[in-house]
Order: structure tokens, then sequence, then C-alpha cells
């Protein structure tokens, strides 16, 4: 009946898309209506300092899945298929092949964004799927049975609906699950999308917890009427109610999940996974968006910070706030750890956090390393608790320094002031370093044109010879 083994417990991964580090009521927002989401961060750990490899969804989604980064990888962008269903991540191993090669049974419903939807890949048996990455909550066009579908309903509903047929299917097993449940959820669009039910919340709500900032310099916005419009930044209200609506609908099925493993006693036996792929924006920055709201590319707190918690009952204490600074490439090697398959890669950079997550050894926490890189093409960054530098290989007039000790809002760039070029030129090199250690040069997305408008082939495509190619869009 699936497996009811501690030791070698099921997954359960939640996904959120485009869900701010602030955008759930254990991190302090209590505007925001997540019950079920605070009520595991409060059965098991969740860290206050986790971030994503890149402020997008597909590299970030890919770093998740391969503990590698970006410019190892290759996906550098969200991947704007068209018609050629590329296999993006061919020939590469992922969690769920090391896991469906220990005889798990994996299974994905939802967003999967890294090439080639049509086809099962990487380990696993079940896949239901968006055949792109996101769009309309109503009519989403899906993949089922390896056909293309136009589904009616609610797509948050209708993805809780696939995963929980998904685990029903494993109850009479004898192996361990894995189900990957990868929510559009909250990602735009915001107006007339979601369920009155849970947009109604909002109808009073002063959104107090989202203070609006001046527009940003940078900032960009799209005359598209189903993305964000810059009159967002003059009166937010309509915006802000569909994306807590959407949190909160997103909820409500994480809740029907964990009710369904509790009726069938699988709690004690399954690993519950919460985190969004990149964080978001909704105008705290003077800004709406993530890692391509803006131009030049940012990789400001909120774009890159995700919520992320892990819950196991009775093998993860309750109540434990990790603040390691832990990536995305950390998750691989941590959940391949913590169910005993034996992992090691040094070409990726991901360290094993199980430590962390085990009965009474949250004292550790401090062991872990304090540094932590992210890239957006030829934007990249390295950041400690007390610093955070991000150097711009194309556009070194924007690069920026800031002493998070001191400044956590990222208000003060101290990128030009001279007393502070010592500590760019040491943040600088170590993290070049870093980046040679682990990128594939045909890979690399240092000087590739990445603008944030989507990813169109392979970037081992592009090279500087080829100027006429240009794989990004």
């Amino acid at each position: 009946m699936a497996s009811r083994d501690p030791d070698r417990p099921n997954i359960v991964f939640f996904l959120s898309d485009d869900q701010g580090p602030w955008a759930v009521g254990y991190a302090g927002n209590d505007e925001i209506i997540t019950p079920n989401i605070d009520a595991l961060a409060k059965s098991g750990i969740h860290f206050s300092n986790c971030f994503c490899t890149s402020p997008v969804c597909s590299p970030a989604r890919a770093s998740i899945l391969t503990g590698a980064i970006p410019s190892s990888h290759g996906v550098h962008d969200w991947l704007d298929e068209g018609e050629k269903g590329i296999t993006y991540l061919q020939g590469q191993i992922s969690l769920t092949d090391y896991l469906s090669k220990a005889n798990y049974i994996c299974g994905i419903s939802g967003k999967w964004h890294m090439g080639n939807s049509i086809i099962a890949q990487h380990g696993f048996s079940h896949w239901y799927v968006h055949q792109k990455g996101g769009g309309d909550y109503n009519r989403a066009p899906m993949i089922r049975n390896g056909k293309p579908v136009i589904e009616s309903g609610y797509i948050t509903d209708l993805i809780t609906d696939d995963a929980l047929s998904f685990i029903e299917g494993q109850l009479e097993s004898e192996q361990p699950f894995y189900a990957s449940i990868h929510y559009t959820a909250p990602h735009a669009p915001w107006i007339d999308q979601h369920p009155v039910e849970y947009t109604s919340l909002y109808d009073h709500c002063p959104f107090a917890t989202c203070k609006q900032a001046p527009k940003h310099p940078w900032a960009r916005f799209s005359t598209d009427p189903n993305s964000t419009p810059e009159s967002v930044l003059r009166d937010p209200t309509e915006h802000l109610k569909g994306y807590y609506g959407a949190v909160t609908a997103m909820d409500a099925n994480i809740g029907r999940i964990v009710n369904y493993l509790e009726t069938h006693n699988l709690l004690s036996s399954t690993l519950i996974v919460f985190m969004s792929d990149n964080g978001f924006s909704c105008g705290q920055y003077g800004f709406w968006g993530k890692g391509n709201g803006t131009y030049p590319l940012n990789l400001f707190e909120y774009s890159i910070k995700v919520p992320a918690l892990m819950s196991q009952q009775g093998r993860i204490a309750p109540n434990i706030v990790s603040d390691a600074l832990i990536s995305g490439y950390d998750i691989l090697p941590t959940l391949l750890s913590y169910v005993g398959i034996e992992y090691s890669d040094p070409t990726k950079p991901g360290r094993d956090l199980s430590f962390l997550l085990e009965n009474g050894r949250e004292e550790r926490a401090n062991e872990h390393p304090i540094v932590i890189f992210s890239e957006y093409g030829g934007v990249r960054m390295i950041r400690t608790k007390a610093w955070k530098y991000v150097h711009r290989y194309d556009d070194c007039e924007n690069n920026e320094l800031y002493h998070l000790a001191e400044d956590p809002e990222e208000l003060h760039n101290l990128a030009q002031d001279p007393t502070t070029k010592n500590k760019q030129r040491q943040l600088l090199a170590e993290m070049e370093s870093w980046f040679s250690t682990y990128q594939r040069d045909d890979r690399d997305g240092k000087h590739l044109p990445v603008t944030g408008g989507g990813q169109t082939d392979l970037s081992e495509n592009h090279t500087p010879t080829q100027s006429a190619f240009n794989p990004f869009v």
C-alpha cells in the first residue's frame, strides 16, 4: 500500500509558479489565506533563505530537476517552444531518473515547461502536463495519455484531481511513489480567472502586506490585456485580488492532497515538499514580475527568493525555521540522501541538506556554507548573509552591490562607491571561480542574448560566429 517505511518515504512535491517569498501566511503575511500551507510549515521545517538558480520558470525548474545550474543544463529563459517540441534536457540525469531506477513510481500533474511536453520523460510513468507553460485558468491545453486535450474546469482543481487519481493508483502497490504536483498558480493572468469563492475573500482587503513602491526606472509592462499593464501601479487592487485568490485556491487544493494522505495513514511515510519555482514582486520594487519584470534583468530578493518547506510526520521535527542559505540546486542531493539513494556528482554544486531535516539536528544549520549563486543570462549574482553583488557582463555600469545586513530592502546600491571596490573584486573573483567550476562552455549563458523574452532553441546552437542566429527572443 504505497510506502509504509518512514526511512524510504513516498514524496509529494508541490511546486507553485511565480510565488513570492512573502505570499504565504507562515512568512508573516496576515492577509493572505493559506491555512494548509501554514500547517505544513508548522508541522516541519521551513527555509527562510531559499533561492532559485534563475528568476524565471524554465531554468529554475530545470535546476530543481537536474541539480545543475542553467549554464550547465542549458535552459536560460522561459521556453517559448512554438512547434519545435525540443527535448531540452535530453541525455541529462534527473531526480526522477534516480528515483525511478530505485523503484519509485513517478507521476507528474501540472506544469512541465522544460521542453517537449508531449512525451513522458525522465522516469515519469504518469504524465499529465500543460502543453506550454501556462495561460488561462479555464479551458487549459493539457497532455493526457500522450494526446493534446482542451480541459473544461479550473486548472488548479484539475491538477489536484489528476494527482489524487495517481496517488490512489499507488495504494495497492508495494513501491513508493513520487508525485510532482506542479500548479500554474499564482502566475498571471489574474483578472476574471479565479473562482469568486476565493477572490471575494479579498473584497475588503487593504493589501497592507503588499506595499507598492514608485515605478522602478527599469520596469517594463505589457500591452497584452492578459498580462500586467502599467496601470497596475496606479490601482493594483483587482490584480492583487486575483493573485491572492490564486494562492488561496491552490492552498485549498493542497489541503485536499494532505487530507487524502492523512485518511490513508500515509503522512508518517510521506515526505511533503512545497516550494515555488521563482519569486515574484507584486509592486514592492516598483514593478510587477520576476527577473524579466525589468530590463536590465534583475536579481532582486523578491525575484530570487522562494517559499520552501518540508514535512514528514514523525521524522522531521515540527516548528523548525532554518535561515541557512539554500538553492534549487540543493534539492536533488538532499531528497536522494533523505530517501537513502546514493548520489555523487562533482560536476554539480548541490549539497546534501538532509541533516537539516532530521529530528533534533536543526542546530547544525550553521555548518552549511553561507554563499549562494544565481544567474539570468549575462547577469550573475553572489550572495552571502551580509552582502550581495550582481555583475552584468554586458552592462557593467548597472552592476549592483548591497550590504544586506544594513539594507535588506536593497535601497542603496553601493557599486559606484569607491570604498567598496575591493569588496566587489573579492566577490567577483569568488563568483567567477564558482561558475567556471560548474558551467559547461557550450551552455554558458554569460554572453548569450538573454533578454527575458523567451528561449526558442538549444543554447549550444548559438555561437559568437552565428550572429544571425538568436535562440532567444
